[in-house]
C-alpha cells in the first residue's frame, strides 16, 4: 500500500490555465515576528505579497508573554549570551547561528525602539536602574529567566511583549511601500517547477483558488503546537508551513524537538493559558501538592533551571503524588508589584477566582515551541531553491535541543531580517515565469470511508500528548506512527475544499514527522527524553535528524 504522506504532492485540484494568478517579487508566508520583519526588509528590493490564513494580527507572536533576550547591560556581553544559548542547547546548537543571533540582537532591538516599541523602563514598578540588583547602562528594565546568567530580558507592558512587538511590526509593514497584505489567504501548497519553488497555491474565501508566482518565497508560518492536546499555542498553529515544505521536497530537521513550557494555568475544563517564565524570574516558587518546594532536588538553579528540566520535574512530582498539577507560589511577592509586572496574568487569575496574594496558582506543562522545522542555512536558504525559511517554521540551529527562554522573538527578528536581505539579493537570479506554466493537479476521487475530522484531530492530539510528549518510549513511538499512518490512509486520500480539512491533513503530516524523529533519536538530549535512554547526552556533540520526502518515500538521515 502506497504511503500517501510520501506520494501526495498537492492537497487540492487546480489547473493553471483556469486559475487566477498573482505575480510578485517576494512572497512572504506568515505575519508573526519573522514574517513581518522579512517583508519589511524584502520590500527594500522589490514588491512583496504578505499572506496569512487569519487576520494579520493573529499570530503566535501576539501571545508571547515572555520578552526579548539581548545583551544590553554593563555586566553582560554577547559572548555571555552566546555561551548561555549554547549551554542550554545541549550540544545541538549551531555555533555560527548562535553567534549571528547574539551579535545582531542589540541592533534589531535598537531598530524596534526607533520604530516606536515601548519597552518597560527601569523606574517605578521595575526598580531603580542604579540598583545593584539590575546594573544597566540602558533605561530599560532587564529581567532574568531560566537558563540565563544575566538580566537581559526586555519586556513590554509586563507580560504583553508579543502583542506590542506584533503591533509595532505591523504598523511598520503597513507604512512600507510595496507590501500588500492578503488576510484569510490559506497556503495550501508551494509550487515547484523543476525542483525550484516559484510561489504558492492559495485559497481565499472571496477569490477562491489563486496561484501566487514569486521569484523568492519566504516561509515564516510559525509552529505546530496544535498537534498536542495541551498547548500554549493559538488555533492557527497547525504546522501548515512545515507540511507544505515537506510535500515540496524540503529537508526538515529535529522535528522531535518540541519544547514544553513548564507552567501553563491548569483549570479542568478550560483551555490552557501560559504563565510566563518571567513569573519565576521575579521570584515565584514551584511547590507540590503538599506545599513543598521541589526544584532544588532536580537542578542547582531551582525554579530558573532550563525548561526541559523544569517540565520533567513537574511531571515527576505529578506522578509521585497522583496530582493533576503542581503550583506556583507568588504569595511572598507584593500583590501590587505582581499586578503591575504581570497585568495579563493577574487578570487571568482573577477570572478563575485565584487571589495571587492568598492562593496558589495550579500549573502543568504544555507544548509550546517547535525547535525543529525546515532546515535553513545561515542566510535562511533551504534545500529547495527559491525557498527561504525563518522563525519557528525553520530549524536555524540556534536553539539546539532546548531553546533558551526569550530567544525566539529575537530569532524571528534577526533571521527574518536576513531572509528579507537574502530574497532581495537573489531577485536578479530568478525570473517569474513570463506566462503561467502549464501546471495542473488532479487527485483521484477517493472511494474510502470518510472519517470525522473533528474526531481525528482530537484523537491525534491526545495520542501525541500521551505517546510523544515530555517522556517517550520506543514501543509507544512505533504504535503512534502506525496509528497516524492508518488515519492518513483515510484522510490524505481526500480532496477537501476548506481550511479545516487542509489543516487536518497538515497536522497528521507534522505529527508523523515528529514521531519519526523521536523514534530515530535514540538518546535523551534537551527537550527529547527517551525512557529507554535516560542518561543525559548533552555533554557530547549531537547530530541532527533530517527528514525529507524523496522519490515518494520518507528519507531519514543524520547530519553533524
Amino acid at each position: 500500500m502506497a504511503n500517501l504522506f510520501d506520494t501526495r504532492r498537492y492537497l487540492t485540484d487546480f489547473d493553471a490555465a483556469r486559475t487566477g494568478h498573482l505575480l510578485t517579487d517576494v512572497l512572504v508566508i506568515g505575519t508573526g515576528v519573522a514574517g513581518a520583519r522579512a517583508a519589511i526588509e524584502a520590500a527594500q528590493f522589490g514588491d512583496v505579497i504578505l499572506i496569512t490564513k487569519a487576520v494579520a494580527e493573529e499570530s503566535v507572536t501576539r501571545y508571547a508573554q515572555g520578552g526579548i533576550a539581548s545583551a544590553m547591560a554593563e555586566d553582560d556581553s554577547v559572548e555571555q549570551h552566546r555561551d548561555d544559548t549554547l549551554r542550554v542547547g545541549a550540544g545541538l546548537s549551531r555555533r555560527a547561528a548562535v553567534d549571528l543571533l547574539v551579535r545582531e540582537g542589540p541592533r534589531r532591538i535598537a531598530e524596534l525602539i526607533e520604530w516606536g516599541i515601548h519597552f518597560d523602563m527601569s523606574a517605578g514598578a521595575h526598580g531603580d536602574p542604579s540598583s545593584p540588583r539590575r546594573p544597566t547602562a540602558v533605561p530599560y528594565a532587564l529581567t532574568r529567566e531560566g537558563g540565563h546568567t544575566a538580566n537581559r530580558i526586555l519586556h513590554s507592558q509586563g507580560d504583553a511583549t508579543g502583542r506590542e512587538l506584533a503591533e509595532t511590526l505591523l504598523r511598520k509593514v503597513r507604512a512600507t511601500p510595496g507590501i500588500r497584505i492578503f488576510e484569510r489567504c490559506f497556503l495550501i501548497d508551494l509550487i515547484t517547477l523543476e525542483g525550484r519553488c516559484v510561489g504558492a497555491v492559495t485559497y481565499h474565501p472571496k477569490y477562491g483558488h489563486q496561484l501566487i508566482w514569486a521569484r523568492q518565497t519566504i516561509l515564516a508560518s510559525g509552529g505546530c503546537g496544535q498537534v498536542y492536546r495541551e498547548t500554549t499555542n493559538p488555533p492557527v498553529a497547525t504546522g501548515d508551513g512545515m507540511a507544505v515544505a515537506f510535500r515540496a521536497g524540503a529537508e526538515l530537521a529535529d522535528m522531535e524537538m518540541m519544547q514544553f513550557h513548564p507552567t501553563t494555568l491548569y483549570v479542568a475544563g478550560s483551555s490552557r493559558a501560559l504563565i510566563s517564565e518571567a513569573v519565576r524570574g521575579e521570584g515565584a516558587w514551584l511547590v507540590n501538592r503538599a506545599g513543598e518546594r521541589f526544584m532544588q532536588e532536580y537542578h542547582p538553579d531551582a525554579e530558573l533551571a532550563p525548561r526541559d528540566v523544569v517540565s520533567r520535574a513537574i511531571v515527576d512530582q505529578m506522578a509521585r503524588s497522583g496530582a493533576t498539577s503542581v503550583f506556583l507560589d507568588v504569595r511572598h511577592i507584593p500583590k501590587k508589584h505582581f499586578e503591575q509586572r504581570f497585568p495579563y496574568i493577574s487578570r487571568l487569575c482573577r477570572d478563575f477566582d485565584i487571589d495571587v496574594a492568598r492562593d496558589l496558582i495550579p500549573v502543568r506543562p504544555s507544548a509550546h515551541y517547535m525547535i525543529g522545522g525546515v532546515l535553513a542555512e545561515l542566510d535562511t536558504s533551504t534545500s529547495v531553491p527559491g525557498l527561504l525559511a525563518c522563525g519557528e517554521a525553520a530549524c536555524s540551529g540556534v536553539h539546539g535541543a532546548n531553546r533558551l527562554a526569550s530567544n525566539s522573538l529575537l530569532e524571528g527578528l534577526v533571521f527574518g531580517t536576513i531572509a528579507g536581505q537574502t530574497a532581495g539579493a537573489r531577485l536578479g537570479d530568478a525570473e517569474i515565469p513570463r506566462l503561467p506554466a502549464r501546471l495542473r493537479s488532479e487527485n483521484p476521487k477517493s472511494s474510502r470511508t470518510e472519517l470525522d475530522l473533528v474526531d481525528i484531530r482530537n484523537s491525534l492530539r491526545s495520542l501525541m500528548w500521551r505517546n510523544v510528549g515530555i517522556e517517550r518510549h520506543p514501543d509507544r513511538l512505533t504504535e503512534t506512527r502506525e496509528i497516524i499512518e492508518f488515519w492518513g490512509h483515510y484522510v490524505l486520500d481526500k480532496t477537501f475544499d476548506d481550511a479545516f480539512g487542509w489543516e487536518t491533513q497538515n497536522l497528521l503530516t507534522v505529527a508523523r514527522l515528529i514521531a519519526t524523529g523521536a523514534a530515530e533519536r535514540r538518546e535523551s538530549r534537551g527537550v527529547h527524553f527517551r525512557r529507554d535512554f535516560p542518561e543525559d547526552a548533552s555533554g557530547v556533540p549531537g547530530t541532527h535528524t533530517v527528514l525529507q520526502r524523496a522519490r515518494e518515500a520518507l528519507r531519514v538521515a543524520t547530519a553533524p
